[in-house]
């Protein structure tokens, strides 16, 4: 009769799979790269809801409101942390929490509300849910 036996590599620990990884939202891609994904997805969205020429006239200010979309969507689609968004787009948390204060007041517009809800499901299709992730 066969002993039974296991092998574990050094250095590494059991998963729990209740939790998520730490700095992880889906296997090898970490949240400052899913942030920066969300925010490339939001700008050719705009691009192409918009229309290119739109975009070169006031760049500074559509690229601030790409950022502040991109917060929105990782905070309320992928249930990211606050503090989490900010430390990968290099802001403070109370920076994301008016981001998404912004964001979500502008969701009164039913043409904004669509395209901010198209723009949510293009994220849970590329990235999923962050289950277990609680908000700020």
């Amino acid at each position: 009769m066969q002993a039974e036996f296991s092998i574990r590599i050094s250095g590494t620990s059991p998963v729990r799979p209740e939790f998520p990884p730490p700095s992880t939202g889906w296997i090898g891609v970490s949240m400052s790269r899913t942030c920066r994904s969300v925010r490339l997805l939001v700008w050719e969205a705009m691009v192409l809801a918009s229309g290119r020429m739109a975009l070169l006239r006031d760049r500074r200010q559509i690229v601030c409101q790409v950022q502040q979309i991109a917060m929105y969507v990782c905070h309320v689609a992928l249930r990211m942390p606050m503090s989490t968004i900010g430390d990968a787009c290099r802001r403070d948390r109370t920076t994301v929490r008016h981001a998404c204060h912004i964001t979500e007041d502008r969701r009164d517009d039913p043409h904004f509300d669509a395209f901010l809800a198209s723009v949510e499901r293009m994220a849970l299709a590329a990235f999923g849910r962050w289950e277990g992730v609680a908000h700020d």
